[in-house]
């Protein structure tokens, strides 16, 4: 066989495995900027999106976006691959129904690896655009149907030899086919899911849900870039050494101007770095260069990194104003910077380095032909993903439903949909943390849910004391909305305490790789309140009312006299000094 054949098919498993530890990449980033009681499922999606994103493409996406058909979709070699290929015979030596891939020197088996982890990367944006909310069914039936349609017919038309290719409209990597599909999807998800449970509050404030890992976050942020190379470079689908060093000298560049640039802009809009925007600047600039990467200079590719990191920054606060929810950034970076890098192409591109393929863009000297060709790629890809993935999830909502239930959302995916959490002996004590508003803002909620609840319980305190002392033994994850509720009746204070415990219950029961566990101590937390005998009843009704449930584990109330009650600062005993 031709050593350059040899070559060629080396270099493109290699940027193959390069693109799969992107999939890490994602999951440790997703994970790591959402909250701890959500990891498993989202480590769960991450996962077996590489399977469905596989299998789709396997089935029906690799014909439909590169077999021989029409301008709208391939027709030919649709399913299973099948098809007549004489690969890696190419150019005019090439038989075969897949013209549009005749120009790569490879086997059939490395064009469809490779291009099967693009499919896989445009599904898994989707994931931690509606993490913490989406039922796992719906997003393993939404991602096959994703990829071997609105994925795979799009990229037809640009990477297929489809209507948009013989427009004139270049992306060399897939800001458009890849990043702007998938945060097309995204969005028509968000929309259709709403936003997490508490995010936006009726005043028009925002509540702040910060992840709960940013180290796991930059880690994943290195395994993506790290992995970029492998996705821009091996786009070249040819050990070239000339290409793929510039593709991957400019993804760099990028990459490199984007974290300064959102660093500076988070610096200046927000008074502090935010480390959070400054990874996903990151991220941002990389997608920003992926149409480009091999047709711009260095030069060109900094500026383009640059200002990618303040579209990040900007469109995280605009979609926040806007109230549409994405925990993980994943619009800001897959979407405006995929439209945005689609549109540098129109911008930056210099003909000296594919002259075959594209000419220069309008900043040399190319006029705005291929600039228009961009624009009007990304406003059609837009229209197509956003409405074919539209139908898909309400055809989704309307038959399995797309959301879970407000319960399972507070309680946390992990629970609700796997019955297992990543982090056993913390996760719970996360929703109950006593400092203050961080126990609403890890909830992610900022008043008690109207459901019917009790009617007050009228308590009929007994002791002799004027001072009494309530204990109250609650799930966690009430605390919030006891707080709420203790704060509207004007309580003196409270003093709260993580601990563990059980009821008649006796724990509950887990399981891990199919054998069951059994958890005998819970986290619990308990509330302490010293107060006057008149003010009992209300402080009781107030907790009921707030930290009940209905299920098993809700809790009890004790009440007992006190004596000696003493002001630490003052030395002073006597009621009047609990205030």
């Amino acid at each position: 066989m031709d050593t350059q054949i040899v070559a060629d098919t080396l270099w493109v498993l290699i940027a193959a495995i390069l693109i799969l530890l992107m999939g890490l990449g994602f999951a440790c980033v997703e994970s790591g900027f959402t909250r701890a009681k959500n990891s498993v499922n989202i480590l769960s999606k991450n996962f077996i999106v590489i399977a469905t994103a596989t299998i789709a493409f396997w089935f029906f996406g690799f014909g439909l976006m590169f077999g021989d058909g029409n301008p709208l979709f391939g027709l030919k070699g649709i399913m299973f691959m099948s098809g007549d290929d004489n690969s890696p015979l190419a150019g005019d030596n090439y038989k075969g129904v897949y013209s549009a891939l005749s120009w790569v020197g490879i086997p059939l088996a490395g064009k469809f690896s490779f291009q099967m982890l693009f499919a896989m990367v445009a599904a898994t944006i989707i994931s931690g655009a509606v993490a913490e909310r989406i039922k796992y069914n719906a997003f393993i039936v939404f991602s096959f149907l994703m990829v071997a349609f609105v994925y795979s017919v799009s990229g037809h038309w640009i990477w297929g030899n489809g209507w948009l290719s013989k427009m004139g409209m270049f992306d060399f990597a897939g800001s458009t086919v890849v990043h702007s599909v998938g945060g097309w999807a995204a969005l028509s998800g968000i929309l259709l899911l709403g936003p997490r449970f508490g995010k936006y509050n009726p005043d028009r404030s925002i509540t702040a849900i910060p992840g709960h890992n940013m180290p796991l976050a930059l880690i994943g942020v290195f395994a993506l870039w790290i992995g970029w190379f492998g996705f821009n470079a091996g786009s070249a689908m040819a050990a070239n050494p000339v290409l793929i060093t510039h593709i991957a000298l400019t993804t760099n560049m990028a990459a490199c101007t984007a974290i300064l640039g959102a660093t500076i802009a988070s610096w200046t809009i927000l008074k502090k770095p935010g480390f959070g925007m400054t990874l996903n600047g990151c991220l941002g600039g990389l997608v920003a260069i992926t149409a480009s990467c091999a047709v711009v200079n260095v030069a060109s590719a900094a500026i383009i990194g640059f200002v990618a990191g303040w579209l990040v920054v900007l469109s995280v606060m605009f979609f926040d104003r806007v109230r549409i929810d994405d925990p993980v950034g994943a619009l800001s970076v897959h979407l405006v910077n995929g439209i945005f890098g689609t549109l540098c192409v129109g911008l930056f591109a210099e003909g000296q380095y594919l002259p075959e393929r594209v000419g220069n863009g309008l900043f040399f000297g190319g006029g705005g032909s291929l600039l228009g060709a961009q624009f009007m790629g990304v406003w059609t890809v837009a229209l197509f993903a956003f409405s074919l993935s539209g139908i898909f999830w309400l055809m989704l909502k309307y038959t399995i439903g797309i959301r879970v239930d407000v319960s399972e959302e507070l309680e946390g995916l992990d629970i609700g949909e796997h019955n297992n959490v990543a982090y056993p002996e913390f996760v719970k004590r996360l929703t109950g943390d006593i400092f203050g508003s961080m126990a609403k803002t890890i909830v992610g909620v900022s008043e008690v849910p109207q459901e019917e609840s009790p009617q007050p319980i009228k308590v009929f305190s007994k002791g002799s004391s004027a001072v009494q002392k309530i204990e109250a033994v609650i799930r966690p994850e009430r605390l919030p909305f006891v707080r709420d509720a203790l704060e509207k009746i004007g309580c003196p204070g409270i003093t709260v305490t993580q601990i563990d415990g059980h009821g008649i219950q006796k724990g509950v029961t887990h399981q891990w790789r199919g054998e069951k566990f059994k958890v005998d101590l819970l986290p619990k937390t308990k509330i302490e309140i010293i107060a006057e005998k008149a003010d009992i009843d209300n402080i009781i009704n107030a907790i009921i009312l707030s930290a009940k449930t209905g299920s098993f584990g809700d809790g009890l109330i004790s009440v007992c006299d006190t004596s000696g009650i003493i002001n630490i600062r003052t030395g002073e005993e006597g009621s009047a000094e609990i205030d």
